[in-house]
């Protein structure tokens, strides 16, 4: 009697609705994420809302000029105001970050279906060569790409793109092979549905959910990598104000006007972690609502 009552007692258990409830909640964490992302979204469509200066235009007697009321962030090297050039840069980057996922979507989602759905032949030649990409990092691969296709911001956007591929399509194919074995896919064939009704209809829509989460997380990914290689000179050319080649520019005139580098890097650096915060939230969200059906 003793030993029972020395029992501690078990906390009371928590219904799966609270549970899920929780999980979807907004912490200040998040929510100040997703408000950064919001920004940078109206910035990149409407970058007139936040400034009315020229991104491009200078004036060489304001070069490396500091913080003031007519320039918020100070200007660079050729007199350029540095908060319109980063404003007009969000437009760059964050059209990198989601063209280069949706490249690594649509490829992944190809591959994926195609190599999970066909099995056989096709499956192990697929299965093969993403296999041997994705040995190599997915930096070299956009090098490689780059080299063939040369520098310049669409061959940035392709060979950050194409090196999200692999990862996407892996993803794409466990989810397909796990949906083929479902019943109602069974039934599918059973009825006599064709191959691609059945993939467009059934397998495809219900093998997306993870995938979009990991694009979503990969813009982040891809907004580093593009700002990396534009560093490199393999970007971006001037004199666009893109947040890479602000970087590369900047790093002669570190000594004298830290500001040029600085609020770049900063931009970058709140962008890739407002949107990754906001993706594994969503990935949180996606995962306690398929545990919670």
């Amino acid at each position: 009697m003793s030993l029972l009552r020395s029992r501690p007692a078990r906390p009371p258990r928590v219904p799966r609705t609270e549970r899920v409830r929780s999980a979807h909640a907004l912490n200040p964490g998040v929510a100040l994420s997703a408000l950064v992302v919001l920004l940078l979204i109206v910035a990149a469509l409407w970058p007139g809302i936040f400034t009315s200066q020229d991104p491009i235009a200078g004036d060489p007697a304001d070069a490396f000029a500091g913080s003031s009321a007519a320039h918020i962030l100070g200007t660079d090297q050729l007199g350029r105001d540095l908060f319109s050039r980063i404003i007009h840069g969000t437009v760059y980057s964050l059209s990198l970050g989601v063209g280069a996922s949706l490249i690594g979507l649509i490829g992944g989602v190809i591959l994926g279906v195609l190599a999970g759905y066909s099995r056989g032949i096709w499956d192990r030649v697929i299965t093969r060569a993403l296999d041997v990409l994705l040995a190599f990092p997915e930096v070299l691969v956009a090098l490689l790409t780059i080299t063939i296709l040369g520098p310049g911001q669409w061959s940035l956007l392709w060979a950050v793109g194409l090196g999200r591929i692999p990862g996407a399509a892996r993803l794409v194919r466990t989810q397909v092979l796990q949906i083929r074995g479902s019943g109602f896919i069974r039934s599918g064939i059973a009825l006599g549905l064709s191959p691609s009704r059945l993939i467009l209809r059934h397998v495809v829509p219900n093998s997306l959910g993870p995938v979009l989460v990991h694009a979503v997380i990969g813009v982040g990914v891809c907004i580093i990598f593009g700002a990396a290689l534009s560093f490199l000179g393999l970007g971006a050319v001037p004199p666009t104000p893109e947040w890479g080649l602000m970087l590369s520019e900047a790093r002669q005139y570190l000594s004298i006007a830290p500001w040029i580098a600085i609020w770049p890097g900063v931009f970058i650096t709140l962008t890739v972690i407002s949107v990754t915060v906001t993706g594994r939230w969503l990935q949180q969200r996606f995962i306690s609502k398929r545990s919670s059906l």
